[in-house]
């Protein structure tokens, strides 16, 4: 049987239960005996020492008679619940509260000596065989010219010092049960508050184990509980969605692979067989050779993706021109932008605008916003460039009037091999990775990039990189 940690609770407080009758029964109970005892003592001490000062003096003064005496005394112990004895040092009884003198035959009580209380005004025991059960003896001597006259010897039986001591126990106890009972609070919290959320929290570590990382649970606590389920649930989403992206990556990068390759493989076997006739095959070739093209980029691009990935990116920053990096860029689609009649506005800050980064792969950025923009772009339109400053930022803007990004795709244009329905029919040769390279390089240089499209009337992306410092104070 598993040792649960709230059986162990449990355990513990059955142990602490236990002691604690345990304690009270014997450590508590002697303590309670001694403090009875003693309190009784003092108590019947301070009577016997009056006793002493009044009637047993009188009487040794011959101020009052025995008979009055014994009157006193035994009015006094039926009140104090003792046995009252006025006795001489050599143990003849003068004066008791159990019975009249008898001044002819006078009570010797044998072998009497208060030395019996050794260091101590009081002690236990059955006063010299006169009690058959169990007494506290109280001795008190009478003075007189500085001589001891007499003794007078207060008896308690101790069975009512019992009594006395029971009631006190008996207190104990019941703040025992109630203490014991007020600890189950304790228990309830414990489970309420932790031991029910540990269940939850340990279920779901198992449901993550055996791989189901979709399983979500809730802890509605605001302490440390609550945080380590949040976090758990945090980190099981983080996961799914990274293999749900693993497997997606696979099945896109299977796919992009199949394609070409099946095409390649197609066009090859029927020069092969003859299908395709001899006059023809430089068109195919060449076709087979845009496909090895489109297989060498798509290579390239995962190997660069993977790279920024792992290693992270390093940046060769350095100053340079913007706006010569914009101008060399659109240079570069010239001829791309003649067969589609495209034209490329530039609305540069400046002559000059001196930025800080890695040129090499701003221009890249560059490269794929303004490649994208002329895909996707129809004939006979413009793409405008434009920068402008804002604080010590340089904004930069590639925006198309071509079919625009759907708003639900908006988010996911970023993701590795993502593309929209509508760029499916425009982008043969794409990837679906180069906007995922764009955002790491941006991202590398502490920027951000957004995107802002309407269906059917265009898109407009728009990123920053830092100005030069020296550019930025003039």
């Amino acid at each position: 049987m598993k040792k649960t940690l709230f059986l162990k609770f449990i355990l513990a407080y059955v142990i602490f239960a236990f002691f604690g009758f345990i304690v009270i029964a014997t450590f508590s109970a002697s303590l309670i005996d001694q403090r009875v005892t003693s309190e009784n003592a003092q108590s019947l001490y301070t009577e016997a020492s009056m006793i002493s000062k009044t009637y047993a003096s009188d009487l040794y003064n011959n101020e009052i008679t025995i008979e009055s005496a014994s009157h006193q005394l035994r009015a006094l112990g039926a009140y104090l619940s003792s046995s009252i004895w006025i006795v001489n040092p050599s143990g003849t009884v003068l004066v008791s509260s159990l019975s009249f003198p008898d001044l002819e035959n006078p009570e010797v009580i044998p072998d009497f000596s208060p030395s019996i209380t050794k260091d101590s005004y009081y002690t236990t025991g059955n006063f010299f065989g006169k009690s058959s059960e169990e007494t506290l003896m109280v001795f008190s001597p009478i003075t007189s010219n500085y001589k001891i006259k007499g003794y007078v010897v207060i008896v308690k039986p101790l069975r009512h010092l019992a009594k006395e001591s029971n009631g006190y126990l008996a207190i104990m106890y019941i703040t025992l049960v109630l203490l014991i009972l007020l600890s189950l609070i304790i228990l309830i919290f414990f489970a309420e508050i932790i031991y029910i959320p540990l269940k939850k929290i340990i279920h779901a570590t198992e449901q993550y184990a055996d791989g189901n990382m979709h399983y979500e649970f809730s802890v509605d606590t605001n302490d440390e509980m609550g945080y380590l389920a949040g976090t758990l649930n945090y980190m099981a989403s983080e996961i799914a969605r990274s293999e749900d992206h693993q497997k997606k990556f696979v099945a896109n990068v299977s796919h992009d692979f199949r394609s070409p390759l099946t095409s390649i493989r197609g066009y090859l076997e029927a020069m092969l067989d003859g299908t395709i006739p001899a006059q023809m095959h430089e068109k195919y070739l060449k076709i087979v050779l845009n496909e090895t093209d489109r297989l060498t980029k798509l290579t390239n691009s995962l190997l660069q993706l993977n790279n920024l990935n792992t290693k992270g990116m390093i940046l060769e920053k350095t100053d340079f021109d913007m706006n010569t990096v914009i101008r060399d860029t659109v240079a570069t689609f010239e001829g791309l932008c003649e067969k589609k009649n495209i034209h490329v506005a530039l609305i540069l800050v400046g002559e000059t605008m001196m930025v800080n980064g890695d040129m090499s792969k701003l221009q890249q950025v560059l490269y794929n916003l303004i490649d994208n923009a002329i895909k996707f772009s129809h004939n006979n339109s413009t793409i405008t460039i434009e920068t402008r400053e804002k604080k010590s930022k340089l904004c930069i803007s590639v925006k198309d009037t071509g079919i625009g990004i759907p708003k639900d795709s908006q988010k996911l244009i970023f993701d590795r091999f993502y593309k929209t329905d509508l760029s499916r029919g425009k982008d043969k040769k794409g990837t679906g990775l180069g906007l995922a390279i764009t955002k790491e390089i941006i991202h590398s240089h502490g920027e951000n990039i957004n995107v802002i499209s309407t269906e059917g009337v265009g898109t407009e992306f728009i990123f920053t990189v830092p100005i030069t410092e020296s550019e930025d104070d003039e």
